[in-house]
């Protein structure tokens, strides 16, 4: 019994020692960190490649730190043969020890020498860091990690990929990194069936970087000692290449027609207010631009009340600024009618010089008070930002609110026109004035109110394209001719012609943009423009009275 108890003991103690062993032997689990991160300050570059490829492979968390000094120009070999992480204090460098993260001190730039990278070895550090940062806490930097992956392909990337694509919870993550390993995979996999899934998953991706790789599959000669499963696979990519450029196609339309509609709603808020002068009044005013420049400054001064008196509020600066453009270019609509149109009622000739004179006094008196340099205007945080679609394309919030916001304000327009009193009014005034001076409509204060009015929307235009263009004193010239455009083609005086017009103009000028460029798509829209106001002469749609007839 007693030899029995102890061969038990003896067994036991070995045991014990071969566990105690095997624990304190990291090195059998892999290369040792430490000596990794110091092949790193050696001389040759082919050891650092070595070195970086092998701190990838280990899946350590301390080589992202070592791999990010390394590509920030911040890892230095010490003179003493020490790798470092420098920072600069002043004359010297705060030293931390790269493997370990421990303060090392400090030492003058004299006592350091640089590790330094090329272009092969900057890939390669890429590569790395992609693969290690795809275990982060972070998931945008899983994101980052895996489109790294995508661009450099490396072959040992793939079990890393595979783990992670396993572990993901987030969904355009795991998207993301499913994209990546299957490229890898058909970059570097030997198997068809594993290759031709890879051009499957490629398939449902359209960026540039998959139809990079589809294609340079594709354009292989098939003389060049492939095999037949290379060119089913070949083939395969050919197909998927096929289905991505359709779709690409289809994207650049949908985003080609959103920048069209875009403009044909800044093109609407900047000649609504026309429609209303020009179309319904009659009256060429050359200085409506300016009435838009007026809206986007006061859209200026409001943000700045608001940025020195109550910043933390500063997203509601946009809502204040639209009375307070309104009211302000409606105010000098009224002054403007009093004081120079009502002279000139049925001398067109005369009215557009007038007004013309008072745009350029309008501008310098903007130029004598905010300077001839743009001013800043701010985007509130639920304008900012954007809608990524497929294909690239992006819907930007600015541009969104805007055209929901033109279309507001249409409506509104519209309700005022047909269901309130001043615009039964107008619409007497404007159908017949002498009879609706006959029934006692005062004329001369619906006209003062009408032009009041269209101003007064021009100002709120003005209002959104400070948020999407630059708010200078010349603001207005930019929209002047597309508006006048906008309303003798829609109809002059109706709004639902308005509407189309701007919206057509907008469409088919950005459609022309590609083929031709900006200036040439302007010329030709200008051109479409009086070919057809020479076959109609009363626009798209006409108003209908006695007085328009006559």
């Amino acid at each position: 019994m007693r030899r029995f108890v102890t061969l038990f003991v003896v067994a036991l103690c070995l045991v014990l020692s071969a566990v105690t062993a095997f624990a304190q032997a990291p090195a059998a689990q892999g290369p040792d960190f430490a000596a990794l991160v110091k092949h790193l300050g050696g001389k040759s570059f082919a050891a650092r490649l070595n070195a970086v490829r092998a701190l990838g492979e280990t899946g350590d968390a301390r080589a992202v730190r070592v791999l990010e000094a390394m590509l920030g120009r911040n890892l230095y070999a010490t003179t003493d043969g020490r790798v470092v992480i420098g920072e600069k204090k002043g004359d010297a460098y705060a030293l931390r020890d790269a493997a370990t993260g421990a303060d090392a001190g400090s030492a003058p730039s004299g006592e350091l020498s640089m590790v330094r990278t090329n272009n092969r070895l900057r890939n390669e550090i890429n590569s790395a860091l992609g693969t290690l940062v795809l275990m982060s806490d972070d998931p945008d930097r899983r994101r980052k990690a895996a489109v790294e992956v995508f661009k450099s392909r490396p072959k040992d990337a793939i079990p890393a990929l595979e783990r992670a694509v396993a572990r993901e919870t987030d969904a355009g993550v795991k998207q993301t990194m499913a994209l990546a390993l299957a490229a890898t995979r058909l970059e570097h996999g030997a198997d068809r069936a594993e290759r031709l899934d890879a051009v499957r998953m490629l398939e449902g991706s359209a960026d540039d970087e998959t139809t990079a790789l589809l294609r340079g599959l594709v354009s292989r000669r098939a003389d060049g000692g492939f095999s037949e499963a290379d060119e089913v696979v070949r083939a395969a990519a050919q197909k998927a290449l096929t289905v991505i450029e359709s779709r690409r196609e289809m994207w650049d339309f949908a985003g080609k027609l959103f920048q069209g509609v875009s403009l044909g709603s800044v093109l609407l808020l900047a000649a609504i207010g026309l429609a209303i002068t020009f179309g319904v009044m009659g009256v060429i005013n050359m200085a409506h631009g300016e009435m838009v420049m007026l809206g986007a400054y006061t859209t200026f001064v409001i943000q700045e009340i608001f940025r020195a008196y109550a910043p933390d509020a500063f997203d509601a600066s946009i809502v204040v600024a639209i009375p307070a453009a309104f009211c302000v270019a409606g105010a000098f609509g009224i002054a403007i009618e009093r004081g120079i149109i009502r002279f000139l009622y049925g001398r067109p000739l005369e009215t557009l010089l007038a007004t013309w004179g008072l745009s350029l006094i309008l501008q310098q008196l903007v130029r004598t008070v905010f300077g001839p340099t743009n001013r800043e205007v701010g985007n509130p945080s639920w304008m900012t930002g954007a809608i990524e679609l497929p294909g690239g394309v992006l819907l930007t919030h600015n541009r969104l609110w805007i055209i929901l916001f033109s279309l507001a304000v249409l409506g509104m327009l519209a309700l005022v026109l047909k269901r309130t009193q001043f615009g039964l009014q107008m619409r007497a005034v404007t159908q017949n004035r002498r009879m609706a001076g006959a029934m006692g409509i005062p004329t001369g204060r619906v006209d003062a109110m009408t032009f009041g009015l269209g101003s007064g929307i021009a100002g709120v235009g003005g209002v959104a394209l400070s948020q999407i263009d630059n708010v200078s004193p010349n603001l207005g010239q930019t929209y002047i001719v597309n508006s006048f455009m906008v309303v003798v083609f829609g109809g002059v005086g109706n709004l639902l012609g308005t509407l189309v017009g701007a919206t057509t103009l907008g469409v088919v000028n950005k459609f022309l943009e590609s083929w031709s460029g900006a200036v040439m798509a302007k010329i030709l829209v200008l051109v479409a423009v009086i070919l057809f106001i020479q076959k109609r002469p009363t626009g798209l749609f006409a108003l209908k009275g006695r007085a328009v007839e006559q």
